[in-house]
């Protein structure tokens, strides 16, 4: 299983029509590009000093291939919709990519 994680930030007056823009839109429109191997998404956040808003958005995958298939040759380039770009205030370019290796439950 890989991980694609990726952070953007954005203000306390646009964090609620960021997370809206992603629920209704961007998440969405990726889980209809029925890429093989996707295996879904989870979005995380938290407030920093100063009322900025971080969100981590964390995908899962089969393999590096099925995350080549969804984001092309240069797979670690971040795609960031312009819908998105007017919400952020900052973003990462690149996301990571980690294979997991154990998954505990207790």
């Amino acid at each position: 299983m890989i991980h694609r994680i990726w952070h953007g930030w954005t203000t306390s007056a646009n964090r609620a029509a960021y997370q809206d823009l992603l629920r209704s839109t961007v998440f969405p429109g990726i889980a209809a590009k029925n890429i093989k191997g996707y295996r879904g998404i989870e979005l995380l956040s938290r407030e920093l000093p100063g009322g900025e808003w971080e969100f981590v958005t964390v995908m899962r995958f089969d393999s590096i291939d099925d995350v080549r298939a969804f984001a092309g040759d240069d797979y670690e380039r971040a795609h960031v919709p312009d819908p998105a770009r007017r919400l952020l205030s900052r973003w990462d370019d690149r996301s990571a990519h980690y294979e997991r290796l154990e998954s505990i439950s207790y």
